[in-house]
């Protein structure tokens, strides 16, 4: 276990614990991406310990790396509480169960996807989650929408601002859905 990996409260300053949420297929009781997001945040309110502070306006974008599925719902949910990374992620993974997402190979369309971007300044490469998600500073579906909620926001392991981070990416379609 890292040393790093207990932060009191998780509250991590102003930035705290951040949830990205993304979906392209119908849930299991046939709601649309969106809907399903929007389910999804209030499911993640009801967490033992866990309390919702913000959510992001909701983007549609490509799926990254390209394959010819929908496109995808995406916003970023950022909260606070006292939560051990690997209780999240199980919470977190029973949600998307709930939803109907059956877990077949990497990158696959999905009716829900939960991922934990970072909580606090937590800074892991095992056990999982891996913290910060490793991937996160790569796309824009989760830079836009978490700089909605948290502009302040670093990268724990490079340091590097959101808007250092969302010019690297700058290349990948997506667009704010409306209000």
């Amino acid at each position: 276990m890292d040393t790093h990996d207990k932060v009191p409260g998780c509250n991590g300053g102003s930035t705290g614990i951040l949830v990205a949420i993304g979906a392209n297929l119908p849930r299991r009781t046939g709601e649309g991406p969106l809907q399903t997001c929007h389910w999804a945040v209030a499911e993640i309110g009801r967490i033992a310990g866990i309390h919702v502070d913000a959510v992001s306006h909701w983007y549609e974008s490509a799926p990254v790396p390209p394959s010819g599925q929908p496109p995808y719902v995406n916003g970023v949910v950022r909260a606070h509480g006292d939560i051990r990374p690997e209780a999240l992620l199980s919470a977190l993974q029973e949600i998307e169960a709930r939803a109907g997402r059956v877990r077949t190979y990497v990158n696959a369309a999905r009716p829900l996807d939960l991922d934990i971007i970072a909580m606090g300044n937590i800074v892991r490469a095992r056990p999982d989650p891996i913290l910060p998600h490793p991937r996160a500073c790569q796309r824009a579906f989760v830079l836009l929408p978490l700089r909605d909620v948290a502009p302040d926001w670093r990268d724990p392991v490079s340091g590097d601002a959101l808007d250092t981070l969302l010019a690297r990416v700058a290349d990948q379609p997506i667009a704010r859905l409306p209000d």
